[in-house]
């Protein structure tokens, strides 16, 4: 009777180390305080796969997902504004970039456009 309760409480201590330990690596940096509004977007939405500076995340590749690297200066520069929008508001099925969620449900025309201003900079920032 007491090797299943023991059995069992160690799959669930070793269940929960595991999801601890995952949640751990996955955390994305906290935006410092007074950061402006894109920042915070741009940390909360895109640095989970982009990274915080934008030079890529390992984390993507735990989901098969290769995204684009927003830190080359010469990518970001031959995208227009309007490209950029539209990949972050309709995400990438449309343009055959499947990886990228769209969030134009969730951020209003505004804060994409900050986005948009926020990545641009990330490219320069080097």
């Amino acid at each position: 009777m007491r090797r299943p309760f023991v059995a069992l409480a160690v799959v669930l201590v070793a269940i929960g180390a595991f999801t601890g330990g995952l949640a751990w690596l996955l955390d994305t940096p906290r935006p410092p305080a007074g950061a402006p509004k894109a920042e915070r977007l741009y940390l909360g939405l895109c640095a989970t796969c982009h990274g915080p500076d934008g030079t890529g995340s390992w984390r993507a590749a735990l989901f098969l997902v290769r995204p684009g690297k927003l830190s080359v200066a010469a990518t970001i520069d031959a995208r227009s504004d309007q490209y950029l929008f539209d990949l972050i508001k309709h995400g990438g099925a449309p343009i055959g970039r499947p990886g990228m969620p769209a969030f134009g449900s969730s951020l209003t025309d505004d804060d994409i456009r900050e986005m948009v201003r926020y990545v641009r900079g990330l490219s320069h920032a080097r």
